[in-house]
């Protein structure tokens, strides 16, 4: 896993839990040395893609999602074993979610 990978795990629901899509976004460094990742979330309803740290992705096919999609900038962190990786985004893709990722936190 790497960042940038699309990777899939369960999300509490109110039944139940639910598989969803999410983007790494720790870095390898951080993966050497922890045994969590760091993830941005992933939602299919685009139409409220209304803040300037979203993003709606232009090669989600490629990606290995099922529907267009837009990263939202809500992180989290799972360990590694809850996570599935199905896909990568395109350089294109990632370096958009970078610049929202930099607009979101001061570094």
């Amino acid at each position: 896993m790497k960042p940038g990978s699309v990777v899939t795990l369960n999300f509490p629901g109110v039944s139940g839990f639910k598989r969803r899509p999410a983007i790494v976004v720790s870095t390898d460094t951080y993966h050497a040395e922890r045994p969590d990742v760091i993830l941005a979330a992933v939602t299919s309803k685009i139409r409220k893609t209304t803040a300037k740290t979203d993003y709606i992705l232009q090669d989600w096919l490629s990606a290995g999602l099922n529907q267009p999609s837009t990263v939202r900038i809500f992180l989290g962190t799972r360990p590694r074993g809850d996570v599935t990786e199905i896909g990568e985004l395109s350089n294109r893709d990632w370096m958009e979610v970078r610049k929202r990722l930099q607009l979101s936190l001061d570094i």
